[in-house]
């Protein structure tokens, strides 16, 4: 099977492109990359103290998650990179790209919004798409920072959705979370584990081109997030909530989720 995945550099996205070689013979890899000192540097997020001592964190759990449970690639597998600054992806055209373009499977997970003939082959081609966080409820920028932020807990997660030109708004095939965790940013974290877990799963099995999805109803949405609400003043009222109290054990409903897929705590660090 040949797979070409649209993602980004951080540990995280680098942990997911080393697992998909185990399952496949062939991997083309389209990676936008940003800066890896986020709050020291201005990028996608802003320069400032509170960003820089925020996304700490953010590094903290995501070491912790994947770095201790490194993923070395298959050798068996070939793999081929076209890596360009974030953003840029959208301004290749179909030509461009067309050595890429000759999969079984494409996934995007961490690309930048994907516009114009991409979106269109992507579509056609039924895309799956990683959203970090729990459409239809939660659209858009740092969902499960939303999420948590207004104790929405049972609501922390990932989409696994086909890509459309809507941002986050394709048909939903099913949510992947993890088990509770009282850190937060593990408890995030890890439901984007869950969700790589997941997909190799279904990979493996071929389950993933059998798939059925379900429209997503938007009278459901309890935000759309945008790049800008995620500024200084509600990071550091993030940080002040959960510096005094761990998100206490709470009963997860996960009834309002599709075919939920749940990573214990047992596979964490595995």
């Amino acid at each position: 099977m040949k797979i070409t995945i649209f993602t980004s550099n951080n540990t995280r996205h680098n942990y997911y492109i080393n697992l998909l070689t185990n399952y496949c013979s062939e991997l083309f890899v389209i990676q936008e990359c940003m800066t890896k000192f986020i709050g020291k540097k201005k990028d996608y997020y802003k320069k400032s103290k509170i960003m820089e001592k925020y996304f700490s964190y953010v590094d903290a759990a995501q070491e912790k998650i994947f770095s201790g449970d490194y993923v070395k690639y298959n050798k068996k597998c070939k793999i081929n990179f076209l890596s360009m600054p974030m953003g840029d992806l959208s301004y290749y055209n179909l030509n461009k790209l067309k050595d890429f373009l000759k999969s079984d499977l494409y996934l995007v997970f961490g690309a930048s919004f994907i516009k114009g003939d991409l979106i269109n082959f992507l579509q056609k081609k039924k895309a799956i798409n990683i959203h970090a966080g729990i459409s239809p409820y939660y659209r858009g920028c740092d969902c499960n920072f939303w999420a948590l932020y207004e104790r929405q807990f049972h609501l922390v997660g990932t989409t696994i959705h086909y890509l459309t030109k809507g941002l986050d708004s394709g048909p939903i095939l099913y949510h992947a979370v993890s088990e509770f965790h009282s850190n937060p940013f593990m408890f995030s974290m890890s439901s984007i584990k869950s969700a790589f877990f997941s997909i190799v799963k279904k990979i493996k099995t071929k389950e993933i081109f059998k798939l059925k999805s379900t429209k997503q109803n938007n009278l459901l949405e309890i935000k759309y997030s945008r790049k800008d609400d995620f500024n200084d003043f509600v990071t550091r009222a993030f940080l002040n909530k959960f510096k005094k109290e761990k998100i206490k054990k709470v009963n997860l409903d996960r009834s309002v989720l599709k075919d939920v897929f749940i990573l214990s705590k047992n596979n964490f660090y595995k």
